[in-house]
């Protein structure tokens, strides 16, 4: 990428990594000189992420009696986060790879990577840019076809944090750049992870006020009125780790009546690959379906609720109207089903590790093969949780699958004692 290393990359201690998923690591441990430098701290948060959804669940039972969510959407949620990531195997971040390029080729200047002042011009910088992109994601509808994958659980805990778009990432790299025409790649890719890693914890119910911290920062409170369908909460609080964005361009909104979550118009689905794509096919049949030239553009690029002769956002009373007793989807499905589906995901999360792990030292074609079978699980399990008659067909032959290239050694386990485990 035309940026040498110096030093090679740092680790970071565990304590380091836990102020991290809270924006609490200074610029004097979190300043690299190159890219290279800069640990992972995304994948290195995910015994974290772990920790805090079981403390989560345990906070939830002992304040309501109820675990703070569902097997079904639990493993929807970590499905997503894990098809989400899956491009990031065989390419390089499209954000830094974009980044660097505009660095390298058309910098106007260049802030000194070692500065607290550089440091604390990129956290208003990216933040303000996530501000921006994260409002047009919602007011525009070919943006929000891969955005709304992000609000489509009906439930709110940190598994949603973990739901997120295979797509938007091919959209959002481009509101980055002028922030490339001088300040350093290696600054901007510590505070491109650290946008995304604070915005883990404020997906919860069981954290309600925060005082002051309310006024600056997006809390809990906050982001559960961005994740409302209530009329209330419909495109507010936008913010990554500052609220002050919303309450400086008029998007603020306090949370006040129960907050009912998930898309006002819900897709009802488990399956991964049905929740990336049915947006998509709705916008491809919409378009088609809408006569004139300007009508269709106004269908990929005005908001999701547009139709002809409406304002660019829609009607506001066409928002359907919550009346807090909503049932979330949550189809009939025998015990043993669910335990069935838990057991087989924990193989697949042991396969998607050891596949992040060991990915530079296989074959292009092993890794195309390893990603297109967790691909196929993730739609299995999906479709199993549904309890769709062709559930159980596809995961016969997906079973089948497993065992060929596992005898043939195209999988393989973290833990060698499990092997026969996983073939019975």
């Amino acid at each position: 990428v035309g940026i040498a290393a110096v030093g090679g990359p740092r680790g970071t201690t565990p304590g380091q990594q836990l102020r991290a998923l809270f924006y609490a690591l200074p610029p004097g441990e979190s300043s690299f000189r190159t890219v290279e430098e800069v640990p992972d701290y995304v994948e290195k948060s995910i015994p974290f992420f772990i920790t805090f959804i079981a403390l989560e669940f345990a906070v939830s039972w002992l304040q309501k009696r109820k675990l703070s969510g569902r097997i079904n959407d639990g493993i929807s949620s970590l499905s997503l986060g894990i098809l989400s990531r899956l491009p990031d195997v065989l390419f390089r971040s499209v954000d830094l790879i974009s980044y660097i390029y505009v660095w390298n080729n058309y910098r106007l200047f260049e802030l000194p990577w070692d500065s607290p002042w550089t440091w604390y011009l990129t956290l208003l910088g990216v933040d303000f840019v996530y501000y921006c992109f994260h409002r047009i994601s919602h007011e525009v509808n070919i943006l929000w076809a891969a955005h709304q994958v992000h609000h489509s659980s009906e439930d709110y805990n940190l598994f949603t944090a973990l739901r997120q778009s295979v797509l938007q990432k091919y959209t959002s790299w481009m509101f980055n750049l002028p922030m490339a025409l001088f300040i350093p790649p290696s600054v901007f890719a510590v505070h491109l992870q650290f946008n995304l890693l604070y915005q883990f914890w404020i997906h919860t119910e069981v954290i309600t006020k925060l005082g002051p911290l309310e006024w600056i920062l997006n809390t809990p409170s906050h982001h559960r009125v961005h994740h409302g369908r209530n009329p209330y909460c419909i495109d507010k609080n936008y913010g990554g780790t500052l609220i002050i964005w919303d309450r400086i361009f008029g998007t603020f909104e306090a949370e006040d009546a129960k907050v009912v979550y998930g898309l006002t118009h819900p897709v009802n689905s488990f399956d991964p690959i049905m929740l990336q794509l049915r947006p998509l096919a709705h916008i491809w049949n919409t378009f088609w379906a809408t006569p004139g030239f300007c009508n269709k553009l106004s269908v990929l690029f005005k908001g999701p609720g547009w139709g002809p002769g409406k304002p660019r956002l829609g009607l506001p009373g066409e928002i359907p109207v919550v009346t807090g007793k909503e049932v979330p989807f949550n189809p009939i499905v025998p015990a043993y089903l669910n335990c069935y589906v838990v057991v087989h995901f924990a193989v697949i999360m042991d396969l998607y590790t050891d596949l992040l792990a060991t990915v530079t030292m296989l074959s292009q074609g092993t890794v195309l093969l390893r990603i297109g079978f967790i691909i196929l699980s993730l739609a299995s399990f999906g479709l199993l949780m549904e309890n769709k008659s062709t559930a159980g067909i596809l995961e016969i032959i997906r079973c089948l699958v497993f065992i060929g290239v596992y005898k043939l050694g195209y999988f393989r386990s973290q833990f060698a004692f499990l092997g026969y485990a996983y073939e019975v």
